[in-house]
């Protein structure tokens, strides 16, 4: 097939490179975000998918609205079958979703109708989910709303991160096209419609996610530290500083403490109360300094019983 692919991040790219080797498919274009000015420098910088497109010469585009007349008019005219959209971060207008043979395929990182919107994998986890996955959706006008076509599931580890279930995820994704996309072209496929009463929304996270709420269980702050790694990353306050919590444990201990006491100090490890059970830190990371394990964070830091965290 002759392929439009749109994209932004890194999850894109297994999905591209997976076309791009395809002997039976050809890229004909790919259309990604605008190149963003990033540090005090004001540097511009591509999108992942952009530098991927140009290091294999496909042609790029980077439309500030996609759904504007004159660019919809630019990818008409470009030989195309099918668009593949993974990640692209804006919404299709119904001119673009119905113009291709095979219209609009997209790759979204959940197990539809679960966890519709920007930060599916992650929310998966924050939620407890105890599978993750990938589905292939011929899209609609609706946010993630479109016929399920192949789905992919993967059971979460019980140390799942938000980037370890990324990573997975990605390399799925780029299988379950290519397999799509060969039942499409065979008339093979069986498009299913999703129940709306089943769907749940997975909002886009926000930096201030990561701060760490004590009074919740301890089950539930693990989750969002295992969730929100590597962005935003969870933290708390410690003497009046940022700590970054990288890794921890929930137990069932309650000691009858204030929520964000340090409750113990061991060797390998400090313990806080939580609003149920404790949490054990494991893995930290003090503001300006590189990311440790709690014995080495120990070793330099003198944590007293009855100190109280989040406060900065």
């Amino acid at each position: 097939m002759r392929v439009i692919f749109m994209g932004t991040p890194d999850f894109a790219l297994p999905v591209l490179q997976g076309l791009i080797n395809a002997p039976e498919h050809e890229v004909t274009a790919v259309v990604t975000q605008p190149d963003k000015a990033r540090g005090r420098s004001g540097k511009l910088v591509f999108t992942p998918v952009k530098e991927a497109a140009l290091a294999a010469g496909i042609p790029v585009y980077t439309p500030v609205r996609v759904k504007e007349p004159e660019f919809v008019d630019t990818l008409r005219g470009i030989p195309c079958d099918v668009i593949v959209v993974v990640a692209f971060g804006q919404i299709l207008s119904e001119e673009i979703l119905t113009y291709p043979k095979y219209g609009c395929i997209n790759v979204h990182a959940s197990l539809l109708p679960r966890w519709r919107g920007a930060a599916p994998m992650q929310w998966a986890i924050l939620e407890g989910d105890e599978r993750a996955g990938i589905t292939t959706m011929q899209m609609d006008a609706g946010l993630d709303t479109g016929d399920m076509l192949l789905k992919r599931e993967v059971v979460m580890a019980p140390d799942e991160t938000g980037e370890s279930l990324h990573d997975k995820l990605a390399a799925l994704g780029s299988d379950l096209l290519l397999q799509t996309l060969y039942e499409a072209e065979r008339g093979q496929l069986r498009p299913v419609r999703q129940n709306d009463e089943d769907s749940t929304y997975a909002p886009m996270l926000k930096k201030e996610m990561g701060k760490l709420d004590f009074s919740w269980e301890a089950a539930k702050l693990e989750r969002y530290v295992r969730g929100l790694n590597s962005w935003p990353g969870a933290y708390t306050g410690f003497r009046g500083k940022m700590l970054k919590v990288w890794r921890v444990n929930a137990t069932g201990q309650n000691t009858g403490e204030r929520p964000g006491t340090v409750v113990s100090v061991e060797k390998d490890r400090f313990t806080v109360q939580t609003g149920e059970g404790c949490l054990e830190f494991l893995e930290v990371q003090s503001e300006g300094k590189k990311r440790m394990d709690a014995e080495s964070f120990l070793r330099g830091v003198r944590i007293e019983k009855g100190e109280l965290l989040w406060l900065f």
